[in-house]
């Protein structure tokens, strides 16, 4: 099959690239490496250096004609969509509205497209949450994906175009950037590899930390391996279904860099700051129906997903 990785170059769709060509698959990257990286480029790819708003992008399918697309390109930070909510329109609704034409164009018959459980859901009352919740963004990030899954829905009822839409949780692993939905495992990691204080973010009545979803990027993967023939015309939240608070999170990765390295003690604790724009108090995902539809489920747990980013971390 060939399959088209908008993002290919970035932390979860390098790592999805990778998977696919290990498969059998041929795969064609397309990115701009605005925060995605040329070392992270699989060399058995075919890689385009571009963004998913230009025009030029229909040329490329028109000579591609990719069957699948699996389309991680965003904008990533919850943060920055509200400081800049036209920025991230721009990118996460025209980027892939302009895709969704080129693939029509061409004939693509089917979309991969990567959502967000850790934040359409806004402060939902049912929790863990399942895909059965309507979606409540309270972001620009998160209305970006709400708007993008409808999109789908209708490329699928007036040119046939399937898809499937995987929600993720909070993703973290290597070749992680310090930004986007779940970056504060790579500012954690970072920081105090660097022998750095932290910061976490909290609401007055949750100092301990926000409560996530962390599900590790090899399980990722295997999620994006398995929508390849299944799953059609359906969202799957892809997550562990374990709650996790930021201070629970700082202390797994402090011990984990603690055991490799001689960090002071004062960086035991992290620092306190008033929680961000677009920050959600908590979210945890049901995963049950990825389980079912999918036969998907994630393997990793948090110490262990910790540990392989670390050893990743330090080899660089």
């Amino acid at each position: 099959m060939k399959i088209l990785v908008t993002g290919g170059a970035g932390f979860i769709g390098s790592n999805v690239t990778d998977a696919y060509v290990e498969a059998g698959h041929d795969v064609i990257v397309v990115d701009n490496l605005y925060s995605g990286k040329r070392e992270n480029l699989n060399p058995l790819a075919k890689f385009y250096l571009m963004d998913i708003r230009a025009n030029e992008l229909e040329k490329l399918m028109e000579y591609e004609r990719p069957d699948l697309i699996n389309h991680h390109a965003a904008q990533i930070s919850v943060p920055a969509s509200v400081d800049d909510p036209l920025f991230d329109a721009s990118v996460n609704i025209q980027g892939f509205v302009n895709l969704l034409e080129a693939a029509r164009k061409v004939g693509t018959s089917k979309v991969i497209f990567i959502s967000s459980g850790g934040a359409i859901y806004g402060e939902a009352e049912e929790y863990p949450t399942s895909e059965a919740y309507p979606p409540q963004p309270l972001s620009p990030y998160a209305i970006a994906k709400t708007v993008c899954e409808n999109y789908l829905a209708f490329y699928r009822h007036q040119y046939n175009i399937d898809y499937t839409i995987l929600r993720y949780a909070n993703v973290y692993g290597p070749r992680q950037i310090p930004h986007g939905e779940a970056g504060v495992v790579a500012i954690f990691m970072d920081r105090l590899v660097n022998k750095k204080p932290c910061t976490l973010f909290h609401f007055k009545d949750q100092p301990d930390g926000m409560i996530r979803d962390y599900c590790y990027v090899g399980d990722i993967v295997e999620a994006n391996l398995k929508a390849l023939d299944s799953g059609n015309g359906e969202a799957f939240n892809i997550g562990t279904g374990r709650e996790t608070r930021t201070l629970d999170l700082y202390d797994t990765i402090f011990e984990a860099v603690s055991r490799k390295l001689a960090l002071p003690e004062d960086l035991k604790r992290p620092l306190r700051a008033a929680a961000r724009s677009g920050d959600l108090t908590r979210s945890c995902l049901d995963i049950s129906k990825a389980a079912k539809a999918l036969g998907w489920a994630p393997r990793t747990n948090l110490q262990e997903g910790i540990e392989k980013t670390l050893e990743w971390r330090l080899s660089q």
